[in-house]
Formats: structure tokens, C-alpha cells, sequence
């Protein structure tokens, strides 16, 4: 409540103390101002007051308004009656604009009022009548209000986006054992009714025509032995899957290869498939055109299919539609079905962002049409058009020049026509030059460093070219301002660290690891096929992959050397003081003084050094602040971090305890039937195993796993913590070579993910990548991105973790961690681990 109360008065507080200004003082001191000038002076606050209260929803028409209202009130009221109102309701104007508009209109709003300003006074008093400072310290004035503005801005944008992850992580941290459920049902669903169904169906067909066509019997049987094996692999792909996807085929790629799978059955199946980027997009499309052909094998064998898969700008078009089936055909897949590949293609749809719809068609087939997110679906920065900047452009143009046109027209004559140009004009001149370097800070900080404490040097040189005859120390005391502003800058950088304030070389850097790809061209008609030249990985039938990292295949991979976190150097502070130094000492003595030089450096030195000096303090201060709400930001997410992972391994653990009881069993057993030459038994066991796994869907719904039965994670859950990682907003990316043995020592698979989770989890903004590659009896761990490898908690975590086993822990430059765990644990290691 006192803070809304604060920003409802502070439109009129302005205008209180320019009555307080004027014409309070005159009355103190007895002279009553005309009424008139009262009556000027009551209109111009009132605009001004209302104008100011209506900052916050139309910013820059509040501007605009003020400016004006405190151009026109100033001619006909004496000097100082529009002091108050024209600095201080400007600045506040121009501070709203800069927190509530983007950083282009705020620059630009500042500088038009800093030029408008100095062409009225050119106007007036021409080049040479004045020092023209009070022009200098109201551009100062516009220049922080901006500068201010423009930072609270992006602390609020900072704050808001820090609360969004926040809320994303929690969310997520209750969503992903639920979510890691429904995957493991679907997977499950899809894999074994596809392959098991398939089954049974060539079975059923070979068992009708074993008196016309003995050898389908055979061929039926090896198809059966293969496709059991095919399953086995696939669903102990869904047990653990890959962490990354970096060398799967491509979407095109995978639909091309199920839509031939389809026609090894007999199926008859055109497809019109573009390419599709990867991610959800491509993986609903992929589960909902498996599942639509799924169907036709099972209620229409033989009918003729239609797949299209149109990739758009704003929809992408999933369809499949077949017709009726073939006379004579028989369904040997009905009745096989659990009833939920209808809610399944819808959750898929919907979780992708888009709906889907079924329905028969007009010649008595079906349809399955899903509508996806297209290109534009993806989040962008906004934009604002071209025309719309060129609109502001010429406005602002328009607005500058106005103070010329009255010098222009009329008594153009009466105007100084001195070629000497004074003081004040040079002075604008170096501050839009400093807070020019001030907006390239970020981008190029080196340049911009060094154009500051060059423009600080020009300041006595500026003074001596205009003769400048106000204070001698005045200019001098205004330029350390924009330099003060820079050590601050930069120190709050280097005390919270890069990440906080953006990091942008770091990032780039750092998106190198990041796959890039673009769209290929369509493939349509009934021989379409998977194009070649693909990266080899090895690729289970579900669907995962274990890809070689980069710099593993070749050889082992490139060892960082240690290094010691740095302590950045204060070149920047003992140079700004120096240079000040310099530039206050010549300005006194050129002026002349009796003051011994001695004692004028010394006093200019202390004077610099205590402004440079209270700049960095205020710099280190707000660094440590940014520093410790990051690191409770992070251990937020580390700590639901590891509660998502902990209870979606847990529902992972419970679901495949039950799938190696049931469908698994089921599964062999069909295929030790399959291998002795019973077709009968076969499709039999089949059919037990398509009522093993439903029974098991109903089991994976009703059950949840107890707090007591959560088990620690091991290496399998890297996908799981990916997935959490992702949900925040950060690119992650896990690289399993396949030389990493399926089973390890428990204790190593504990420590290794333990390690991994501490890594990942440590914050920053960077895309990270983790490589884990097995050679020699080690197990090695390489993260990059991590921008917190070098800090001394970091390291004291991973080191008592990893040293438990005899395992070695080194960190490199950019955020680069190596850690090398042995694979031969003894007995007391593995005990202390437990």
C-alpha cells in the first residue's frame, strides 16, 4: 500500500516543489508575482501533473507533453518559474519512457530533447553569447534519467524472466514423473502393439493360406523370431532411453522408414512427406502417423493409405487417410486393440500444441488429421516494423528543428553571428560523445573504455577552445560521471560473474555444440525412401541412440589443463583515476591559480579516487547482490531439480520391474516358439503378450511409486534430468558414447550421475554439453558451458564426491570440467559411496 501510494502522489510532486521554487521564495521575500504569471504557472502544472500520471500508459505522449507544456510556460513567466517542472518532470517523463519502451525509443526520445534544447539555445543566444552549461547539466540530466531508465528496465526484464524459470522449474518439478508415466505407457502402447500386432497379423495370414502358400508359413516365423527380438531391444530402449538425440536419423528419415516397414506387410502406402525439425513437433507426428497405420494393418489389411506430412509456416498438416478395405480381406488384427490409441494420438497432438480429429471418409475409409504448430510457432523476439521506426525518425526530426524555424523567419538578423563557439555547445558535444561509448560498453568494451577516458582528456581542452569562464573544476567533475558509470558497470560484472549480465561471446561460443540443420526437400509418391548420408549411431528399435561425442571417435579425447580462476586486474579504475587526474589539473592551471602544483595534482587525485572509488564500491555491491539472488535462484532449481529426477526414476524403476515380469516374458516366449516351428503357438504367444502389456498399462495408471521405494538415480536417468534442465529455458545437451559399459560398478553409476547433476545444475545461461565416454578402465565425464567450474564450492562438491572412488577432477577455460572416475571400485570405496 505505501508503495502505490508513492506512485499516485509522485506525479505532483514536481509541481509541489516548483511552488515551492516559485513562486513561494518570491512571496517569502514579499514580491507578489502578477496574476496572470499565477494563473500561466497554475495551467502549466496541472498539464504537467496530469501528464505525469498518465506516464505509465502512454509514455512517450506524456513526454511529449511535458516538454511542450514547460517550452510554452517558460516565455512568459520569469526565470526559474519552470525550473522545477522543466528538469525534474522531464527527467521523470523520460525515465518512464525508458522503462516502459524498448531501448531504441528511449535513446531516441533523450536525444531529441538534448538536440532540442541546444537548437533553441543556438536560436536565442546563438553559437557564442554564453558558457551554455546549464544546457550541459540538463543534458546530463536527460542522459541519467535515460541511463537509469534503460537499467531498471532490463533488471525488471532480468527479475521477471529469473520469477518465469522459477515457475517453469516447479512446474515441471511435479509434472515430469507424471509426464515420464504417460511416456513409458505410450512407448509402450506404440512398440508393442506395432510390432505385436504385426505379428499376429502375418501369422493369421499365413495360417489362412497354408494349404495354397506352405512357404509363407516359414516366412512368417522368421518374421516373428525377428520382429521379438525387435522388441525386446525396443522396449529395453524404453527402460532407459538415450540422453540425446545427436545422431538419430532425421524425422524424414524415421517416417520414411515406417512407412516401408509398413509395406514389407503388404500394405499398400503412398506417402508426401516434408521435412520436419526436430523436437515435439516431430516426434507427435511420427507417434501419430505409427499409430494411424497401425490401424489400417489391424481393421482394414490391404487398403490403400495415404501419409501427408506438411510442414508450414504457421500449420503443419498431419494426414492419413485409407480407404476401405479390400473384399475378402481379413481383419487378423481385431479386437487386439486396448482402446486407447484414439486418447493417445490425441494427447500427442495436444502436447505438441496443436488437435486432431478422426472420422470415416466419404467412400467408406477413415482419415486421422492432425493440426500442428508450424515454423512461426516457435518463440521470437518481437519486432517492431520498419515503417513504424521511420514514423518515430521523422517525428523526432520534426520536433528538433522547431526551434529553428522562429530564427529562420523572424528577425533572423538579431541572432550573434560569432564564429566563436562557445563553451557549453562543446561540452553537449563531449557528453553525447560519452554516453554514445556508454550504450557500446556491453558490445565492445575495450573501445568503449578507451573512448571514455579519451573524451576525459578533452574536457580542459574543450574549456580552453571556448572560454569557458564559469568553475574551473565543473566540467572537469562532470565528465568523471560517465566514467564512474562504467567502473561501476564493470565491476558489478566481474563480482556476479559474466552470466548475470549476459555472457553474449560465451553464449555463442558455447551454441557451437548445438546441432544446426535445415530443411530438406519433400519426398512424395509411392517410392519415396530414406535419403542417405547420415551420420552413423547405434540406434535401438525404440527409437534412442548412443552417438560418439565429438573428439572421442578419433582418439581420447583432448585433456584441459588446470587452471586458477583469475582475479580480475583494476586497469580500468587506476586508469579512469589517472586520466580525471590529469584533465582536472590542467583545467585548474590553465586557469591560473597560487595553489602550488602539488598540491593541485594531489587534490585532483584524491578527488578521482574517491569518485572512481565509491563507483567501483557501488558496482561491487550490486555484483554481490545479482551474485547472491542467482545462487538462491540455483539452489532452488538444483533441489527441485533432483526431486523431479528422483521421483521420475522412481516411476520409471517401478514400471519396468513390471514390464520384465510380463511383456518381456511373453515376448521370449513367443520367440522360443517362433525358433521351434510352431506357428500356431506363436501367434498365441503373441496375442498373451498384447494382454500382458495392457494389463500392465492398467497397472502403470493405478500405481505410483511411495517415498519409501525412490531409489538414486544412475546414469539411465540422464534423459530424465535433460528434460528438467530443458524445462527451465537452458540447452542442454548429453553425448553417451557407446564404449560406456551397460552396467557399471553402483557406485561409480551413483557418483558418475551425482556429478553430472551437480555440473549441470550449477546455473548460468550458456547451452552446456556433456560428453561421458569409457577407455582405458575409466570413466570420464567432460562438461563444457559451465561458467561456476572454477568456483570453490563447485569444486569442493565434485571433489568429495568423485574422490570417494579415486576419481580426479580438473576444470579448464570456458567453463569446462573433466571428471575421470575408475571403473574398478574396491570394496571399501564402494561401501563409503553407498
Amino acid at each position: 500500500m505505501p508503495r502505490r501510494t508513492g506512485n499516485r502522489l509522485l506525479p505532483a510532486l514536481p509541481a509541489c516543489v516548483q511552488a515551492v521554487v516559485w513562486p513561494g521564495a518570491s512571496l517569502v521575500r514579499g514580491v507578489v508575482p502578477p496574476a496572470s504569471a499565477l494563473l500561466v504557472a497554475a495551467l502549466v502544472a496541472g498539464v504537467v501533473t496530469a501528464a505525469l500520471a498518465l506516464r505509465r500508459v502512454r509514455p512517450v505522449a506524456a513526454l511529449v507533453v511535458v516538454a511542450a507544456a514547460c517550452a510554452l510556460g517558460a516565455g512568459p513567466l520569469p526565470a526559474g518559474a519552470m525550473a522545477v517542472l522543466g528538469t525534474a518532470g522531464v527527467a521523470l517523463a523520460l525515465f518512464t519512457v525508458a522503462t516502459e519502451r524498448d531501448a531504441f525509443t528511449a535513446v531516441l526520445c533523450g536525444m531529441a530533447l538534448a538536440v532540442w534544447q541546444l537548437l533553441q539555445g543556438i536560436s536565442l543566444h546563438g553559437l557564442s553569447d554564453r558558457n551554455g552549461l546549464d544546457l550541459v547539466l540538463t543534458a546530463v540530466l536527460y542522459a541519467a534519467s535515460c541511463g537509469v531508465g534503460l537499467l531498471v528496465r532490463r533488471a525488471r526484464r532480468a527479475r521477471h524472466a529469473a520469477e518465469q524459470v522459477l515457475k517453469r522449474a516447479e512446474f515441471e518439478r511435479h509434472r515430469l514423473p507424471a509426464v515420464e508415466r504417460q511416456r513409458m505407457e505410450r512407448e509402450l502402447h506404440d512398440v508393442s502393439a506395432h510390432h505385436l500386432t504385426a505379428v499376429v497379423v502375418t501369422a493369421g495370414a499365413a495360417l489362412g493360406l497354408r494349404e495354397r502358400r506352405p512357404e509363407m508359413a516359414e516366412e512368417a516365423l522368421e518374421f516373428a523370431r525377428e520382429t521379438g527380438r525387435e522388441v525386446s531391444r525396443a522396449l529395453g530402449a524404453v527402460r532407459a532411453p538415450a540422453p540425446s538425440r545427436e545422431q538419430l536419423p532425421s524425422p524424414e528419415e524415421r517416417l520414411l522408414s515406417l512407412v516401408e516397414g509398413f509395406r514389407r506387410l503388404d500394405q499398400q502406402v503412398d506417402c508426401a512427406i516434408d521435412a520436419l525439425p526436430d523436437g515435439a513437433l516431430a516426434d507427435a507426428a511420427y507417434g501419430i502417423v505409427r499409430e494411424a497405420l497401425t490401424n489400417v494393418a489391424r481393421y482394414a489389411p490391404g487398403a490403400h493409405t495415404r501419409v501427408q506430412v506438411r510442414y508450414g509456416d504457421t500449420r503443419t498438416d498431419v494426414v492419413v487417410t485409407s480407404a476401405s478395405a479390400p473384399a475378402g480381406a481379413v481383419a487378423h488384427g481385431a479386437g487386439l486393440g486396448g482402446g486407447r490409441g484414439q486418447g493417445f494420438l490425441r494427447s500427442r497432438a495436444r502436447e505438441a500444441g496443436g488437435s486432431l480429429t478422426t472420422g470415416p471418409t466419404a467412400d467408406g475409409g477413415w482419415e486421422v488429421r492432425a493440426v500442428l504448430p508450424g515454423r512461426t510457432a516457435a518463440p521470437v523476439e518481437s519486432s517492431i516494423p520498419r515503417t513504424y521506426r521511420l514514423a518515430q525518425l521523422t517525428a523526432a526530426a520534426g520536433l528538433v528543428v522547431q526551434p529553428l524555424l522562429p530564427a529562420l523567419v523572424v528577425r533572423a538578423e538579431d541572432v550573434s553571428n560569432g564564429t566563436r563557439v562557445s563553451a557549453g555547445v562543446l561540452f553537449a558535444l563531449l557528453a553525447a560523445a560519452q554516453a554514445v561509448a556508454l550504450l557500446w560498453l556491453r558490445r565492445t568494451p575495450r573501445a568503449a573504455r578507451g573512448a571514455l577516458l579519451g573524451l576525459a582528456l578533452l574536457w580542459p581542452v574543450a574549456m580552453a577552445a571556448g572560454e569557458y569562464t564559469g568553475p574551473a573544476v565543473l566540467p572537469p567533475s562532470l565528465s568523471v560521471l560517465a566514467t564512474c558509470a562504467a567502473v561501476a558497470a564493470d565491476a558489478a560484472r566481474a563480482t556476479a560473474g559474466r552470466s548475470a549480465f549476459g555472457g553474449r561471446g560465451s553464449a555463442r561460443a558455447a551454441q557451437g555444440h548445438s546441432r544446426s540443420g535445415g530443411p530438406s526437400s519433400a519426398r512424395t509418391g509411392a517410392g519415396c525412401s530414406a535419403p542417405a548420408g547420415r551420420a552413423s549411431a547405434r540406434t535401438t528399435a525404440g527409437g534412442a541412440a548412443r552417438a560418439e561425442p565429438a573428439g572421442i571417435a578419433e582418439g581420447r579425447p583432448r585433456v584441459p589443463q588446470p587452471v586458477r580462476p583469475r582475479t580480475p586486474r583494476p586497469v580500468l579504475p587506476i586508469a579512469a583515476v589517472a586520466a580525471h587526474a590529469f584533465a582536472a589539473t590542467a583545467a585548474v592551471l590553465d586557469r591560473g591559480t597560487t595553489v602550488p602544483v602539488g598540491a593541485v595534482v594531489a587534490s585532483a587525485t584524491v578527488a578521482a579516487a574517491l569518485a572512481v572509488g565509491a563507483a567501483h564500491g557501488a558496482g561491487v555491491l550490486r555484483g554481490r547482490s545479482h551474485r547472491a539472488a542467482r545462487g538462491a535462484r540455483n539452489e532452488r532449481l538444483a533441489a527441485w531439480t533432483e526431486e523431479a529426477v528422483r521421483d521420475a526414476w522412481a516411476e520409471r524403476r517401478r514400471i519396468a520391474a513390471g514390464l520384465e515380469t510380463t511383456v518381456l516374458s511373453r515376448t521370449a516366449d513367443m520367440i522360443r516358439e517362433a525358433e521351434a516351428g510352431r506357428l500356431d503357438a506363436t501367434a498365441e504367444r503373441a496375442r498373451e503378450a498384447l494382454a500382458a502389456m495392457r494389463a500392465l498399462l492398467d497397472a502403470v495408471r493405478d500405481g505410483e511409486a511411495g517415498a519409501e521405494l525412490r531409489p538414486r538415480p544412475t546414469l539411465q536417468a540422464l534423459d530424465l534430468l535433460a528434460r528438467q534442465l530443458r524445462a527451465t529455458g537452458r540447452d542442454i545437451e548429453i553425448r553417451l558414447s557407446d564404449r560406456v559399459p551397460e552396467r557399471l560398478p553402483t557406485a561409480v553409476d551413483l557418483a558418475a550421475y551425482h556429478a553430472a547433476e551437480t555440473v549441470l545444475t550449477a546455473g548460468g545461461e550458456e547451452p552446456a554439453v556433456l560428453e561421458v565416454d569409457a577407455d582405458d578402465g575409466t570413466l570420464t565425464l567432460m562438461a563444457t558451458g559451465v561458467p561456476r567450474a572454477a568456483e570453490p564450492t563447485l569444486r569442493e562438491r565434485l571433489t568429495a564426491r568423485v574422490s570417494v572412488l579415486g576419481g580426479t577432477l580438473t576444470t579448464g577455460p570456458q567453463g569446462t570440467v573433466r571428471i575421470r572416475l575408475p571403473l574398478a571400485v574396491t570394496p571399501g570405496n564402494d561401501e563409503r559411496e553407498r
